[in-house]
């Protein structure tokens, strides 16, 4: 029987390669997002992949998302939470709203699904591994103009020590990945922001993360998603608890 894997935010970018990798290893992926047509254009083209909706925020869907998918597949062997929204304003300028949003999605959308992932994992009895996607904001606060998306993915590097720390005596590894300037939609919007917010043009700005990255260029979608792999296969059986920097040696800890 193929594994289960199930994907947040996969409609695009790096979670389209997440589900695309997976599936490639021979993984049953399940595409959700919270845009249905978009995890549909993912799913239509791999075999016996599933697309469902997922607002990551909401407790309710969290739970029958989990629960249906176990149901109809007996388990769910992988979660991947990789869902997560930026938007880039000067520390001052950042609204409550801003704010609520952006920890909405990124830090207790991971809490909820993930929760959701591991109650269904832990009652089937069977061992389990859930990755979340952070990001290298997740390790410094000399990210610019994204305080709030900072304390969301600091807040996920802890809640994953602390998820993989009560829940290893089930069976079910937990681990993080942390990218850094990965060439995506989002990516996009965010260079855009930082060169009004610095006066200077977006390839200035492009130019300027690459000058970042000692390997040289910007990363792509599948550089992380074959991370998430290795952390959802054998060759990683005794790793948990840890978040992993996938971001060119952009950042180094």
């Amino acid at each position: 029987m193929s594994s289960v894997a199930v994907v947040t935010g996969a409609g695009s970018g790096i979670g389209e390669a997440i589900v695309r990798e997976l599936a490639s290893r021979g993984h049953l992926v399940i595409v959700t997002d919270l845009v249905i047509e978009s995890a549909m254009r993912v799913a239509q083209d791999l075999e016996g992949s599933k697309a469902l909706a997922l607002d990551v925020t909401d407790a309710e869907q969290c739970r029958i998302v989990a629960e249906l998918i176990a149901e109809e597949h007996g388990g769910i062997d992988v979660w991947v939470s990789n869902a997560g929204v930026s938007k880039m304003v000067r520390f001052l300028d950042i609204t409550e709203s801003d704010y609520d949003r952006t920890l909405d999605v990124n830090l207790k959308g991971v809490f909820l699904a993930s929760q959701a992932a591991a109650r269904v994992m832990a009652s089937s009895g069977r061992p389990g591994v859930i990755v979340n996607v952070a990001s290298m904001a997740g390790k410094q606060g000399k990210v610019p103009f994204l305080a709030d998306y900072v304390a969301s993915k600091f807040g996920v590097v802890g809640l994953t020590q602390a998820m993989a720390f009560e829940l290893a005596d089930q069976g079910i590894r937990v681990n993080s990945v942390c990218p850094g300037y990965v060439a995506t939609a989002m990516q996009q919007r965010e260079l855009q922001w930082e060169a009004d917010l610095r006066g200077k043009t977006v390839e200035a700005v492009r130019e300027s993360w690459i000058a970042d990255t000692p390997l040289g260029r910007l990363e792509e979608p599948h550089d992380v998603a074959k991370v998430v792999a290795f952390l959802t296969g054998p060759d990683s059986a005794f790793l948990t608890g840890e978040s992993i920097a996938v971001n060119g040696g952009a950042f180094m800890d």
